[in-house]
């Protein structure tokens, strides 16, 4: 198959949350038929509800800054699938994204014929196995896994990885992962096994407790903190302190927007501890931490194109680290383009962004999943002035919509799912 090719048929197999199966068996048998390819470098993998992108971005910046060869596996993607797969900090290429599709295309569909699985792979545990596979080729030394959805049936989990780095848990996908913080966090707490090591970051007191208890259960010590706000404040408007369980860090220039980026970069600082304390990979000595920490980048996250600022909080924990940066950060009238999945607290994140926009351009995300303009008028706050709203059909139709009722010195904010984010930072781009 050639790149197109590859695409469309990973694609075929359907939405890659509406088809995903519950289970580690095929991606386990997958893995075992292409070699195991994920037994042959070091590995983080990295759960939460929020803020595991950000981890795996300083993490990866850190990395590279030590001259350490990564591999980094994130999802979903923004504009092309080939973003999910990088190789020091690049993203794979589509000849050999296409390559690995069809080995792990021909294998799965041979596992089938010969009765050694059910059914295909789905789309998740297809490009899992292209990732792991191509860090394998490359030869890179440590792999850093952001976990898809949940953790203890996600694909990644099959990786084993020596390190667990969990991020802050709050409530989302209810749906799949339970209806209480309690059931969330032991479905993120499943993929600590009793040969891992762990870092936990800053948690609510139920969250903790039930990963605390799974890590007793299996036997492992976490590294987690404890929070003491005085050390995570801004010391200005450029410089940060960070504490981590071994140090504390002063005057840290962070490459990603928002208060809440010094507790993923302390999540991710925990983490370089324990590569050298648990892996022996000592990053911390070659001083590429400051570095690493200004140089991240994560797309898609409070991320300026021009007068755009996109940021794909899709959850109401996400919502409230937007609204804060908004409030904290931007003082110029908002135009906010607002778009969201199906199952989504749509109502609450809503009460909590809306409110902070001069109008609101509701559209559809082009994703199956997508609710459409009319459906997400349903969810306007009681308080809210309707007449503030905007229905459009389409991700173009609103950014002309955007552009056309914004002030010149105002800010057009892009929101509420990934996959509208992502949709219109292709289009930002190929303007």
């Amino acid at each position: 198959m050639n790149f197109q090719e590859a695409e469309s048929y990973l694609f075929s197999l359907g939405n890659e949350v509406e088809t995903m199966k519950l289970g580690l068996e095929n991606i386990t048998t997958l893995l075992a038929a292409l070699g195991n390819p994920q037994n042959n470098y070091k590995k983080v993998q990295v759960a939460g509800t929020n803020g595991k992108g950000s981890v795996c971005a300083f993490l990866d910046s850190i990395c590279r800054e030590a001259d350490i060869r990564t591999g980094l596996y994130t999802s979903p993607h923004l504009v092309s699938i080939t973003e999910r797969v990088k190789i020091d900090g690049e993203d794979i290429g589509e000849d050999k994204f296409a390559h690995l599709a069809s080995g792990v295309r021909e294998t799965s569909e041979s596992l089938v014929t010969n009765g050694k699985l059910e059914r295909v792979p789905t789309y998740f545990e297809q490009i899992t196995a292209i990732a792991l596979l191509a860090f394998a080729e490359y030869r890179v030394e440590l792999a850093i896994l952001e976990t898809g959805l949940g953790g203890r049936y996600d694909a990644v989990t099959a990786a084993k990885a020596e390190i667990a780095a969990i991020t802050r848990i709050d409530l989302d996908h209810q749906e799949y992962l339970g209806e209480t913080i309690e059931e969330i966090a032991a479905e993120k707490a499943a993929i600590v096994h009793e040969r891992s090591s762990v870092v936990i970051g800053r948690q609510s007191e139920p969250a903790l407790k039930v990963i605390l208890d799974h890590c007793r259960n299996v036997g492992v010590k976490p590294n987690f903190q404890i929070y003491h706000p005085w050390m995570v404040l801004p010391n200005d408007s450029e410089t940060v302190t960070v504490e981590t369980t071994r140090n504390i860090y002063s005057d840290i220039s962070l490459g990603l927007k928002g208060k809440h980026q010094i507790e993923n970069a302390e999540t991710a600082m925990n983490t370089v501890q324990s590569l050298k304390y648990d892996l022996g990979l000592d990053i911390e000595s070659t001083g590429a931490i400051p570095q690493g920490l200004e140089k991240a980048r994560h797309p898609g996250r409070l991320e300026y194109i021009g007068r755009f600022l996109l940021d794909g909080a899709h959850n109401p924990a996400g919502a409230r680290a937007l609204a804060a940066y908004l409030q904290d950060s931007v003082s110029e009238p908002i135009t906010m383009i607002f778009g969201a999945m199906r199952e989504k607290a749509v109502g609450e994140i809503a009460a909590i962004l809306w409110p902070l926009a001069d109008k609101v351009i509701l559209t559809r995300p082009s994703n199956s999943r997508g609710l459409h303009a009319d459906e997400l008028f349903q969810a306007v706050p009681g308080s809210f002035d309707a007449v503030k709203l905007v229905k459009t059909q389409t991700a173009d139709e609103a950014i002309e919509m955007a552009r056309a009722n914004t002030l010149e010195k105002g800010v057009i904010v892009v929101t509420g799912s990934l996959y509208l984010v992502g949709e219109v930072r292709g289009l930002l781009n190929n303007k």
